[in-house]
């Protein structure tokens, strides 16, 4: 049953207090009439005397006095089609022109209405995750394979090229089976030409047909900042669960999205946390990141790759720091690397995917796969530690091991992880580069690597 207000006590912010005179549902969706203008609005705390309201919409022209406050007892819905695909919507999922920003004023044509919440997976029902997404970047399908149903977040800093890797990773994923396999992309408060950007990578590609995007501006209100993650988790799990499709959602910039929590929570007078940010900061990206995954009996799975910003490099900060907790891995970008020229500048050492090792070998991608990935980060790690001793004592005192460690982390480095903006490189090339440089070293560096296959693949020098 619907019941209707006519007077705001307050207006702060994306905030309306209102006195409470019926028993309201927390989440539910509000309708606001101001004249000719009508903004949507959703319950987010709920007193014995107040009701608070966070609009979607700017504020501007709101009238406490004129104001007409419509409770719908209805939560809000994203309107779900396959006619989605390949297309572009905002915050609210509504179609959306990414040129000239114009909102359509139709919406998805289907019958289907799901809330943006989702429903929680039942942990029992969830199936581990054992095949893999080819991204086409090197550093990732070899080191730090992807996973169906993993949530793999790369954490980057201001100025760093995330955005252009967000862009590859869009254009060049798939599966390596005949599934069908769709893509969405999530940008959470991005400038209008990092949109222009991507939409000119993803139609360049070819590939943008198995694109849906959902887009928040910079310059949108602040609460579509909240929604718009949840909006693209919907539709993900619609065509996962009920289309058994393979999705995978890029989510650009999670930092966007933690800043909008702490602005919102200070709105509302909670008492905050670490570096300001809301005690629940923890539960709120869980609730977003556990929608990921797949599910025993049906053929759909949801892979994430949250990207996000590490204010001043500090790893150690909450967002970062409460992601990491919560997924299964996590890939550093490096400044000093980005500074070398190295595309993507990935931190090999800082980086991990903790569900590689049940999802390669030869069913999937090569035997030898776990070897060779393990031995070039045990001789990369080695070969930083003489460069250490290098800049302090100079390189005069190096034996031939210690020379080659070097050959091999500048080999390493430029013709392995480095690679163009639309390069595009499957499994068996990535594995040839890599033998390439692992054949640098000599084979009593070899350590980590089966004698068979060094047999079958170390290249000799001439």
């Amino acid at each position: 049953m619907s019941f209707t207000y006519k007077r705001i006590e307050q207006i702060l912010g994306p905030l309306l207090f209102l006195k409470n005179k019926h028993k309201v549902k927390y989440g539910e969706i509000v309708i606001l009439r101001t004249g000719d203008k009508i903004r949507t609005g959703q319950v987010v705390k709920i007193s014995e005397n107040t009701i608070i309201i966070e609009i979607f919409e700017d504020n501007t022209g709101l009238s406490p006095e004129n104001t007409e406050i419509n409770f719908t007892a209805d939560s809000l819905k994203l309107r779900v089609s396959e006619d989605m695909i390949g297309q572009s919507f905002n915050s609210l999922g509504k179609p959306l022109d990414l040129y000239t920003r114009k909102v359509s004023d139709t919406n998805v044509l289907s019958d289907i209405e799901l809330p943006i919440n989702g429903t929680p997976i039942n942990p029992f029902a969830r199936e581990y995750p054992s095949d893999i997404i080819q991204t086409g970047i090197s550093v990732i399908d070899g080191l730090f394979t992807l996973i169906r149903g993993q949530k793999l977040p790369i954490f980057s800093g201001q100025g760093l090229p995330h955005n252009k890797l967000a862009a590859q990773i869009v254009c060049q994923a798939k599966v390596l089976t005949e599934e069908p396999f769709l893509i969405i992309f999530c940008g959470i408060g991005i400038i209008q030409d990092d949109v222009l950007y991507f939409i000119k990578q993803f139609q360049h590609s070819g590939n943008i047909q198995n694109i849906i995007s959902f887009i928040n501006f910079a310059d949108d209100p602040i609460m579509e900042r909240l929604l718009i993650p949840r909006i693209a988790l919907t539709a993900a799990e619609y065509f996962a669960f009920e289309k058994e499709m393979q999705v995978l959602v890029v989510l650009t910039d999670m930092t966007n999205y933690a800043e909008a929590l702490r602005e919102v929570s200070a709105a509302k007078e909670e008492i905050p946390c670490r570096k300001g940010f809301p005690g629940y900061l923890y539960s709120d990206f869980a609730s977003l990141y556990e929608r990921t995954g797949k599910i025993k009996n049906n053929k759909g799975s949801i892979t994430q790759i949250p990207i996000l910003t590490m204010p001043n490099d500090d790893i150690s900060h909450p967002i970062p720091d409460t992601s990491g907790y919560i997924t299964e891995g996590q890939l550093v970008f490096n400044r000093n690397l980005y500074k070398k020229g190295i595309y993507p500048p990935m931190e090999i050492l800082s980086s991990i995917s903790r569900l590689m090792k049940d999802a390669i070998g030869k069913e999937h991608t090569k035997e030898y796969h776990a070897d060779v990935s393990s031995q070039a980060l045990a001789s990369y790690s080695s070969a930083l530690e003489i460069q250490e001793l290098v800049s302090i004592v100079g390189a005069e005192g190096l034996n031939f091991d210690q020379k080659a460690l070097l050959e091999f982390a500048n080999a390493f480095e430029k013709r392995f992880i480095n690679q163009e903006l639309d390069e595009n490189r499957d499994f068996e090339k990535t594995f040839e580069i890599l033998w390439d440089v692992i054949s640098i070293l000599p084979k009593n560096q070899l350590f980590r690597i089966h004698q068979k296959f060094i047999d079958q693949n170390y290249k000799e020098s001439l």
